[in-house]
């Protein structure tokens, strides 16, 4: 019927207000991603610069964030996670393949996204680092995650009869450390090797964990 009014949808320019408030929390990520990881960095960055990178107000960035450390807080959850897909991606292409072979496609993996965007690499080894006691406990959180990760392949493995059947938490834990200082230094400039050569030193050095000097699998 002519001029009857249509109810109310919510959307405004074909979006709904949650998809409204998803892309603005996207795109203050996006501006967190550049100004913390690059250029001024997080410490030197204020509330107005990242709005403006955003394109966005400050009103509206009080609407999605607290602080600035809440920013960085959920980019580096958000870096994480995709460096633990990548790896977990890794995993699944080398399904049922020995535990080199496996090793080697999970940390490549990781390695390639780690590495990808050195904003990625800067957040996560950097820009993290004695921010507040607040992200210490994230940044120890995800650290025992990627410690579970290896313990399960470590454990898996060991029932297959590739591992030295015992307990990896500290063992795990001193290779993740590994890894991070290693990829940190790599990207640093201060490591002469290619990606591909780093992620071999890292097998190497998981693959003597878990077979040390002496040991052979059952049967042999």
């Amino acid at each position: 019927m002519a001029g009857r009014l249509r109810a109310p949808t919510g959307r405004y320019g074909g979006k709904s207000a949650e998809e409204r408030k998803s892309e603005r929390r996207r795109r203050f990520l996006d501006a967190g991603l550049q100004l913390f990881g690059g250029t001024p960095g997080y410490r030197a960055t204020t509330v107005a610069a990242l709005s403006e990178a955003a394109g966005l107000s400050t009103r509206q960035f009080y609407e999605e964030f607290r602080t600035l450390e809440d920013v960085l807080a959920a980019l580096h959850l958000q870096v994480n996670d995709w460096a633990e897909e990548a790896a977990l991606t890794g995993l699944a292409e080398a399904d049922g393949l020995p535990i080199a072979e496996r090793a080697t496609a999970a940390f490549r993996a990781y390695a390639a996204n780690v590495t990808g965007d050195p904003r990625r690499l800067r957040i996560t080894f950097v820009e993290i680092i004695g921010v507040s006691p607040r992200l210490e406990r994230q940044r120890l959180a995800r650290r025992s995650r990627w410690v579970d990760f290896i313990r399960a392949e470590a454990a898996a493995a060991a029932e297959r009869g590739e591992a030295v059947p015992r307990d990896y938490r500290v063992a795990a834990a001193a290779f993740i450390g590994s890894v991070n200082g290693l990829l940190h230094d790599w990207s640093s400039g201060w490591v002469d090797a290619s990606l591909d050569e780093v992620v071999d030193e890292l097998v190497a050095l998981l693959l003597g964990i878990l077979r040390p000097p002496g040991w052979r699998p059952e049967g042999t």
